[in-house]
């Protein structure tokens, strides 16, 4: 008859086998465990008698890294006060008020979530999984957006022209507007310039205040035009990449939590005026942890244009007055300038650009912005030079092509020293093989260059339907026939 043993039994069993003598290598072999199983038996049985083969619980006896009491309650505190802030900033607070052993992140979100005090959620994507950046400096880059979400006592929506300063967190615009349309758009931005000074980039999404990438038109808009007027360069994401202009997105989500919900303001004055409280907190008295934990104002003030410090203005042509009178011309297509019935070359990279001729005797100089871009020998006739310098400007002509974009997209150039864009090929010169080339459109040429320095530039001759799709893939590849 068989009899089924419990598994208390067949433990004692081969506790006794060995006992008398057999090995432990054949005991474990015949009860299809491991040696080391078969000691531990041993171990508990010579200190424990047969209780000790009972199945026991994996509960540890003590925890001594577990949280004390004292510092939980102080958890629990800080999060009912601030119910908005996370294990974080909870942990700062903990490590400036002395407390040791500081717990972990870890632990101080599972204690939150034994209270009830958070709702534990599944993590939707890794933050490695993120490419972060950031600008090594102050007033190096400003990332602008458009945040809706200002609810008003009599039933519409107003917006807020947003900035910040992508090294500092620093808001630097914050400007209510009934509509988000070109003019208010710009209003905040040329505010935010005339309170802090002027910035080397900025960065936007393609939204149709900013630019004109993906609009009908055929002209620059407002935006672009502050942009180039003041000598910033203007930077775009690549379409439906709002990770790009992450650090904005993420101010917008603090805005709308702890600002925006729930509230209805009176008037836009109201709403500007609370904002503007706000924002001034959030400057200079919140922490902020990307940075170190501490206000957006410690890192910005080290760049803050002071009262005794002049502010960037817009670039003039001729700020101090000291060029002489000359005459004006808009640049071609070709790159020159017609005066007195004679041509005289300036660049082709300035096609569309107002320059100023100062004829100095038996010279022809040509200036752009204040700059001395060229200098000829007297072409024309000196009979026409009087009423060459009366004539005024013609306005540019309607382009058929579409607007210049201040975007640039990075190509790498082949072993044939060529660069692809929008499915043609231009030569860029073989002394660059192996290098990346920033590639823009500016008129009806386009711009190559190395960094900040112009190397070439060709007029175009790729097929401009193919030319939104090429603005649009920042990065590129080099044809694999002859990639270098």
């Amino acid at each position: 008859m068989l009899v089924e043993l419990n598994v208390v039994e067949q433990r004692l069993k081969a506790v006794l086998e060995v006992l008398d003598g057999a090995t432990v290598v054949d005991v474990a072999r015949r009860y299809l465990v491991g040696r080391q199983t078969v000691h531990e038996w041993l171990r508990r049985y010579a200190a424990d008698g047969l209780k000790g083969l009972v199945d026991q619980s994996s509960k540890p006896v003590s925890c001594p890294h577990q949280i004390a009491p004292e510092v939980e309650a102080r958890i629990v505190e800080l999060r009912r006060a601030e119910p908005l802030i996370g294990p974080d900033t909870i942990l700062n607070r903990l490590r400036r008020d002395g407390v040791e052993p500081l717990p972990g992140r870890s632990s101080v979100y599972r204690c939150l979530i034994r209270h009830n005090l958070v709702i534990p959620e599944a993590r939707k994507r890794k933050r490695s999984d993120y490419k972060r950046w950031e600008r090594s400096r102050s007033m190096e880059l400003w990332q602008m957006d458009i945040v809706g979400g200002v609810m008003l006592a009599g039933g519409g929506e107003a917006k807020i022209v947003s900035g910040i300063d992508d090294h500092s967190r620093f808001i630097i615009s914050a400007h209510v507007v009934p509509r988000a349309t070109a003019r208010p758009t710009c209003d905040g931005l040329e505010k935010a310039m005339h309170t802090y000074g002027v910035p080397e980039q900025i960065l936007t999404d393609n939204g149709k205040v900013f630019t004109g990438r993906f609009g009908p038109g055929t002209g620059e808009v407002l935006f672009d035009r502050i942009c180039r007027e003041n000598g910033i360069k203007h930077l775009l994401t690549a379409p439906r990449s709002p990770t790009t202009t992450g650090k904005i997105e993420r101010w917008h989500k603090t805005l709308r939590r702890e600002f925006l919900d729930g509230k209805v303001f009176d008037t836009l004055e109201d709403a500007q005026a609370r904002l503007d409280v706000w924002v001034a907190s959030y400057n200079e008295v919140r922490e902020h942890q990307s940075i170190g934990n501490v206000a957006p104002v410690r890192r910005f003030e080290l760049r803050t244009i002071t009262a005794d410090s002049p502010k960037r203005e817009a670039v003039q042509a001729d700020p101090a007055g000291a060029m002489p009178a000359g005459a004006t011309r808009r640049v071609s297509r070709q790159g020159t300038v017609s005066f007195g019935a004679a041509s005289y070359f300036v660049a082709r990279h300035l096609a569309g650009e107002e320059v100023v001729l100062v004829i100095d005797r038996k010279l022809v100089q040509i200036h752009h912005r204040g700059v001395l871009v060229a200098t000829h020998a007297r072409r024309h006739a000196p009979a026409k030079q009087a009423a060459a310098m009366t004539r005024r400007t013609a306005k540019p002509a309607v382009s058929s092509r579409p607007t210049a974009t201040v975007a640039s997209v990075t190509r790498k150039v082949d072993s044939s020293g060529k660069v692809c864009f929008a499915g043609h090929n231009y030569n860029v010169g073989k002394k660059y093989v192996r290098r990346q080339v920033q590639v823009s459109v500016v008129g009806d040429v386009l711009e190559f260059a190395v960094g900040d320095h112009l190397i070439k530039t060709q007029p175009i001759r790729h097929d401009i339907t193919r030319q939104h799709g090429a603005l649009a893939n920042p990065g590129g590849r080099a044809a694999r026939s002859n990639a270098a």
